[in-house]
């Protein structure tokens, strides 16, 4: 704010005075030699100017005391750019202010979105562009390739008493292509000096000038003459910028120890934001090495990917940490921080240095033990299952406050939020331990899918991103091995899950085109890491696992400290295969699975006329039916998929082997043995494939009369799977509204978590789209019975704090909330009244004794039953606390109130960051509109706040897209359609394919209220009462 305000009122100011201020803001202090003029007026009286007069005199002295003032107060508040501009000045590199070539406005402009000022080379640079009648490079959507980088020598000087920093980055460039430009990355910073060398008997190669061209955030530098190809030069830059309060690039955070605010800078550079804190080759393709040099005060410490090799300290206060040089590496994987953590350390048994660097404070309570110690059994884990060696000397993982995502996987130092990696025995729930264990297992797959082996380019982000969610599932079977995690959770988790989103007709291919900047956002989403998990696991399972494995151990090998596409999987996959005999062209049919939208249904019939014969066919599943018809392009007629579909025959008491089926047109007869009158087939089994199943509705009937006789001849996987696949299908209009109804009715015998947890999960959008309706209390009638026998077979856990009886405790513990969390939502008398009792008796006595693994249910019902006394006490806990996993439900339980007041109180006070963590804020504003009390208010915030949450979420990956789809996702009127309609109207700006996305869900939405609610509610009242 203050440095808007500045900027504004320089507005006026003569050129020199606009030096001045942007020298003061960026934290010059008297920059000697040639750079003295480029920030400030020197004084020019001489001793022949010098008279007798007094007032001459008294006026000099006036000046020279001034003088001394201000030197002084720089001296004071510790401005150190000195260095930065020594060292330009002691080589004489071109100048922005010597040569003209970077104008005035670009100098001091650091902020977002503010272009420099006049771009004195770019005109006629251009205009030599158009009598050739070609574009010149700087305007092309992705760097020229005339030149790669070999090797960069970056200097930084970090200033955390006024968040600026400063650097000079030395890069060995090989020239492929004669060319007298040199196009790189920049974004947001200011260029003070450039200089090009061939070698030190060669000397400098000069520049005539340089510019920064914003559309594409690159900066252009133009030399006298053409660079030769086959040789190497050496790139020069010296540049400074502001450690930005905001998510990307080199921002900071900060903490509160003992009453005082401290703060951290930290880096996240995915996907193009290194050119944020240094000029830079930012594409994946340009792998080069990295030799990083961090100047901090002493009162700090820094990291960064590599181990500090030497550190110098200085009698000042400062020190420079040199580290050691880094291997091959993209520019989007360097990291740094600058700190004042502590850390704890362990060793794997190969001798890499794991530590954990936190706050103090956490880990001074051992907040970060259990992921430091499940780090080093993954990282071994890993080098076993890939037979690749972590190829660092060390890991460090960071918890910092503010994060824009869970973690980031920079090579050596990932980086978590600290939500996501610290945790409290004695206070967090086995879902919580379950959420920080799979990030880590997540992050540590990346050093192999993503660091050591990178995508080409990010239209196979999947290749990492898809890998790295699988293995979150595999890695956690390995740490705890009865969760079933790879063959149970996965379908709840990320199959179910994202099926949801690739059944609209906005949806797209898991490898998509990315042509500019603003489009890699675009392939960041859940698409490329929940449905690329999705064909990894179906492609691991109709290989044979260890096939896979082998496979992905050949690639691994072969592209290590290099770039790879999805083809350059497929033919290491296609070649594992030939090893054991079995010849599958991968790339043939994965490419339908990668390349098309969405995913089929596949219908399975019996023929009629023919004994033992099914019709196998498929389409393209859609829930818009309407979408498919009105727009060509999202047609289904032209999707065809190859399908391995495996089948099996059952009866009321055992259950065939199955068989597998490739399936690769619109229909298909096929021939299954032991099928007569009393048979069911099941199609998909284990629900390894990615796709849905439909049945004709006599084999649904005779599968719900298998679910009520003995439902455990069908396998767990299975009856998530139908559940999941019959609301579905129910809802985009496919089956009768009455067939899931129908097959939840079993639950009451149900001991196992996977079926309840996937029935919540699909009760959960089915309760939104009727919770604003007249006879909403018929369906939660239904609900309620259908939960009721098993809600009081299980009962209440107790507070048992033995983290060893975890793993034992995972199935059945997870399943009495599940069954509690449905009785508190739905109503039943006893959850709430238990629910109040705990919480009043944590009010009257201070100590908390609600057992863990409920606590965010009973948080949330007691502040929605009782009065505003309790939404006080829940406040100012949430301000209290210092744990990281109790904020987090004390702040989601705030959002359960059905006191509008409240939420409208808490809705506000989101924006403040001192309050509620930037990270945080998106999802306080989702769980109001979550809350039906509240959907409209989130709905009205969301429209009058749209400009500050897209400045502050706008560049962030994921954070625009979940909050727009959070936000409108239960809106199911006419009115709230049109409201969405009009508002998208007016902010066409931005998160486009977002806004599509949201525009067909509320679309289909007021399409089910339409067509099917009125049909829904006739059978829960035909049902209820007999």
């Amino acid at each position: 704010m203050a440095l808007d305000e500045k900027r504004e009122k320089s507005a006026s100011f003569t050129p020199m005075m606009i030096e001045e201020d942007a020298a003061l803001r960026n934290g010059s202090r008297g920059l000697s030699g040639q750079w003295a003029d480029a920030v400030g007026v020197r004084p020019r009286t001489t001793e022949r100017h010098i008279t007798v007069h007094k007032r001459l005199v008294l006026g000099f002295a006036i000046s020279i005391l001034a003088l001394l003032v201000v030197t002084m107060i720089a001296v004071l508040l510790s401005v150190r750019f000195e260095e930065c501009s020594t060292a330009a000045a002691a080589d004489s590199p071109a100048r922005a202010s010597g040569n003209g070539s970077l104008p005035g406005a670009a100098r001091l402009n650091h902020d977002a979105g503010e272009p420099p000022g006049r771009q004195e080379e770019a005109p006629g640079e251009e205009e030599e562009w158009q009598r050739r009648r070609q574009p010149p490079p700087w305007t092309q959507l992705r760097l020229p390739r005339h030149l790669r980088p070999l090797h960069y020598n970056l200097m930084l000087s970090a200033f955390m008493e006024n968040f600026t920093f400063c650097g000079e980055v030395n890069v060995q460039i090989e020239c492929l292509n004669a060319s007298r430009y040199i196009v790189l990355h920049a974004h947001r910073v200011h260029i003070q000096a450039v200089q090009v060398a061939e070698d030190k008997l060669s000397g400098a190669v000069r520049v005539s000038g340089f510019f920064l061209y914003p559309q594409n955030q690159v900066f252009v530098v133009v030399l006298n003459r053409s660079l030769e190809a086959q040789r190497s030069y050496n790139l020069k830059i010296i540049y400074s910028a502001l450690i930005e309060n905001e998510l990307l690039g080199f921002f900071r955070s900060s903490y509160v120890l003992h009453g005082e605010r401290r703060f951290l800078g930290v880096t996240q550079f995915s996907p193009t934001h290194a050119r944020k804190a240094f000029p830079c080759f930012d594409e994946p393709i340009y792998k080069a090495t990295f030799k990083i040099s961090i100047k901090h005060q002493a009162t700090y410490l820094s990291l960064s990917n590599m181990p500090v090799e030497t550190s110098v300290f200085e009698e000042d206060g400062w020190v420079t940490d040199h580290f050691s040089q880094t291997p091959l590496m993209s520019t989007y994987y360097l990291a740094w921080a600058v700190c004042n953590f502590t850390y704890r350390e362990t060793t794997t048994k190969n001798g890499v240095v794991v530590r954990l660097y936190a706050r103090p404070d956490a880990i001074r309570r051992g907040s970060g033990d259990y992921a430091l110690n499940i780090t080093r059994r993954l990282i071994e884990f890993y080098e076993d299952y890939f037979k690749v060696p972590y190829s660092l000397p060390k890991l460090d993982l960071l918890a910092v406050p503010k994060h824009p995502y869970a973690a980031m996987e920079n090579w050596g130092l990932s980086v978590f939020v600290e939500q996501r990696i610290l945790l409290d025995p004695s206070i967090s729930s086995i879902s919580y331990l379950l959420d920080v264990t799979m990030v880590i297992v997540h992050e540590l797959c990346h050093q192999w899918f993503g660091d050591l082996v990178t995508p080409v380019w990010w239209e196979d982000v999947w290749l990492k991103e898809g890998f790295a969610h699988y293995f979150e599932f595999v890695g956690t079977d390995y740490l705890y091995p009865g969760w079933n995690m790879e063959k149970q959770r996965f379908l709840t988790d990320v199959l179910h899950e994202v099926m949801l989103l690739d059944g609209l007709a906005s949806s797209h291919p898991v490898s998509q085109e990315v042509q500019r900047a603003t489009d890699i956002d675009r392939v960041f989403d859940w698409i490329a890491y929940k449905k690329g998990a999705a064909l990894i696991r179906m492609l691991a399972n109709f290989m044979g696992h260890s096939v896979f494995q082998m496979g992905l151990q050949d690639y691994l090998t072969i592209h290590k400290y290099g770039n790879a596409a999805r083809n350059d999987l497929w033919n290491t996959l296609s070649e594992a295969l030939k090893k054991v005999g079995k010849f599958v062209n991968i790339q043939e049919v994965m490419d339908q699975w990668t390349l098309q939208m969405g995913y089929p249904v596949i219908t399975i019939m019996r023929n009629e006329t023919a004994d033992n014969f099914i019709v196998i066919s498929q389409e393209h599943f859609i829930y818009d039916i309407d979408a498919k018809t009105t727009d060509p392009d999202r047609g289904n007629n032209s999707y065809l998929w190859q399908i391995p579909l495996t089948i099996a025959v059952g009866n009321t008491s055992h259950i065939s082997s199955e068989a597998i089926i490739w399936v690769s047109n619109k229909s298909e007869h096929h021939r299954i043995a032991a099928l007569d009158e009393t048979s069911w087939f099941l199609g998909n089994i284990n629900q390894t494939g990615y796709f849905r199943i439909n049945y004709d509705v006599r084999n649904w009937r005779l599968l719900i009369d298998q679910l009520m006789r003995n439902h455990e001849v069908i396998s767990v996987s299975n009856r998530a799977g139908l559940i999941d696949d019959a609301f579905n299908l129910a809802r985009a209009g496919y089956l009768p509204q009455n067939i899931p109804l129908e097959i939840i009715r079993y639950l009451s015998e149900e001991k196992d978590f996977l079926p309840w947890h996937a029935a919540s999960r699909a009760l959960y959008p089915l309760d939104k789209l009727l919770d604003r309706t007249e006879n909403y209390n018929i369906f939660n009638e239904y609900i309620l019975k259908q939960v009721a026998t098993m809600y009081l077979k299980l009962g209440w856990p107790t507070n048992n704090l033995n983290r060893s009886l975890v793993q034992a405790a995972y199935q059945h513990e997870e399943l009495r909330r599940e069954v509690i969390m449905l009785a508190c939502s739905f109503g039943n008398k006893h959850c709430h009244q238990q629910a109040a009792t705990l919480i009043s008796d944590w009010i009257s006595s201070n100590r908390n004794r609600i057992p863990l693994n409920v606590r965010d249910v009973v948080y949330c019902t007691g502040v929605s039953l009782m009065d505003e006394d309790v939404w006080e006490f829940i406040w100012m806990k949430f301000h209290s606390t210092t744990a990281v996993s109790e904020k987090k439900i004390l702040l989601e339980a705030l959002t359960c109130s059905d006191d509008r007041n409240l939420l409208n109180r808490l809705l506000n006070l989101s924006l403040n960051s001192e309050v509620v963590l930037d990270q945080d804020a998106i999802d306080v504003i989702i769980h109001v509109a979550r809350n039906p009390h509240g959907r409209d208010l989130a709905w009205k915030f969301f429209r009058e706040k749209w400009k500050i949450l897209n400045a502050r979420y706008g560049e962030a990956l994921f954070m625009n897209s979940k909050l727009i789809s959070g936000v409108t996702e239960f809106l199911n009127t006419e009115e709230e359609l049109n409201e969405l309609k009009n508002f998208i109207k007016s902010y066409k700006e931005g998160s486009a394919s977002s806004f599509s996305r949201a525009v067909e869900t509320v679309e289909a939405n007021v399409r089910w209220q339409m067509l099917y609610k009125e049909e829904l509610f006739q059978w829960l009242r035909k049902s209820l009462t007999h």
